[in-house]
């Protein structure tokens, strides 16, 4: 057995091998799975704006215009006017003054975070922030203080311990894996009390879908204009393709110099970038979409909770049920897939070893009796991997408090102990 074979044989059986998985036909509620029609539980088009009809036709009418890939880096011919509008949409969106676009989240978290730190600087980051904010700051060279999940007294303790090399907080502000908020008004008050800490935010899975219009968690936090940078993506709720950073100007302009993602890679093409202004359309025209996939997600909440799942950390379209071992929660997976229902096992590294789950993403387009039916499957599919969903619950809280108690009291860890892919 080759040394390839044998680290692929040893995936298996800790249950974390992955293999892609093929959807024919556009991402909506419904879509057909390597040939099999299912309920889709697990998507990021939380508006349904992917396969929108205008969305389409804008992304089309892009093509012929402007062609269908950017031909240059954004500093050397590929910065389009349809690149420049977007971004003053994006901007008056998010309340800022400029937003400057990336060819998707993760380029936009490893520039930003790398051209805001570098060596010898302190850089704060939550415990269960994205893999790609986890990586900008290992890239950043910077040495980077691992707080608790949305713990502002850690925060507040790694801040006071590294007094002027302190440089930057990040952090999301709706958690991928989890489904809860940050402390945003907290985090912020902290860095005006260090001065010349700054803090971003990445809004990958708020913008479109929480706060006033979809505005995002920083504008329902109050905190318009107190937020250095703001990241966000195309490609969830705008049902696109990209990421951007909303700025001030001067942020802009730095950024713009000193974020290798940005300056060493092709610009987004302008058939997506097309596509997310025809999306941030009618997300502005209509923001009942917003409150729809907020109601739809209540709707799954609250029968998941009557199937004896613990669904109360989540408060957004973003529905975790932490399972516990790998094993466990492919079984549970495959069980839901077989009656109809598709909601992605998530495992390590993923997420922290103990902690696997069913990531369940609501979207605005899912009917409430497809919801309350996807909950009863997802019931009976525990039932059927052998698992009561409150005992799977309990212990996989015993093991993450467990995980917390093992480490030694004050002591700052400088290492994410799990990358979130």
């Amino acid at each position: 057995m080759s040394e390839i074979a044998a680290r692929l044989a040893e995936l298996k059986q800790l249950g974390l091998y992955r293999r892609t998985r093929l959807v024919s036909g556009p991402q909506g509620p419904h879509v057909l799975l390597d040939g099999k029609p299912v309920l889709l539980l697990c998507s990021n088009n939380y508006l349904g704006l992917a396969d929108h009809e205008r969305v389409q036709e804008a992304a089309a009418a892009a093509a012929l215009r402007w062609g269908v890939g950017a031909g240059s880096s954004r500093l050397v011919s590929g910065t389009m006017t349809i690149h420049r509008r977007l971004e003053q949409r994006l901007a008056a969106f998010k309340g800022t003054e400029s937003a400057l676009l990336f060819g998707s989240g993760y380029l936009a978290n490893l520039g930003v975070v790398g051209a805001l730190s570098g060596a010898g600087e302190v850089v704060f980051s939550d415990e269960l922030n994205h893999a790609s904010i986890i990586d900008g700051c290992r890239l950043s060279r910077a040495e980077t203080f691992v707080y608790a999940h949305n713990d502002v007294e850690h925060l507040a303790w790694g801040l006071a311990q590294a007094g002027p090399r302190a440089s930057l907080i990040v952090t999301e502000s709706v958690f991928s894996m989890d489904g809860d908020v940050a402390p945003l008004e907290e985090i912020s008050d902290l860095a005006r009390r260090h001065r010349g800490v700054r803090v971003v935010v990445d809004e990958a899975h708020a913008t479109g879908c929480v706060g006033p219009g979809g505005r995002g968690a920083v504008a329902e936090a109050g905190l318009d204009g107190e937020i250095d940078v703001v990241i966000g993506t195309l490609g969830k709720a705008l049902g696109a393709y990209g990421a951007f950073a909303a700025c001030d100007h001067e942020m802009a302009a730095l950024l713009t110099n000193t974020a290798r993602p940005l300056i060493f890679s092709t610009a987004p093409p302008p058939p997506a970038v097309a596509g997310a202004l025809a999306a941030l359309d009618l997300v502005e025209e209509s923001p009942r979409r917003v409150d729809r996939l907020r109601a739809n997600a209540e709707v799954l909440r609250a029968e998941l909770a009557r199937e004896g799942f613990d669904v109360a950390g989540s408060s957004t379209q973003i529905i975790p049920l932490v399972v516990g071992d790998a094993g466990t929660a492919m079984r549970v997976c495959e069980a839901a897939l077989e009656r109809g229902v598709f909601a992605q096992a998530i495992r390590p590294p993923t997420v922290p070893s103990g902690t696997s789950r069913l990531r369940l993403a609501v979207m605005a387009t899912h009917t409430k009796d497809e919801l309350r039916e996807a909950a009863h499957v997802l019931g009976r599919a525990a039932l059927q991997a052998g698992l009561r969903p409150a005992t799977a619950t309990a212990t996989a809280t015993a093991m993450a408090v467990a995980q917390e108690a093992a480490r030694a009291p004050g002591v700052v860890d400088f290492a994410h102990e799990a990358d979130a892919a």
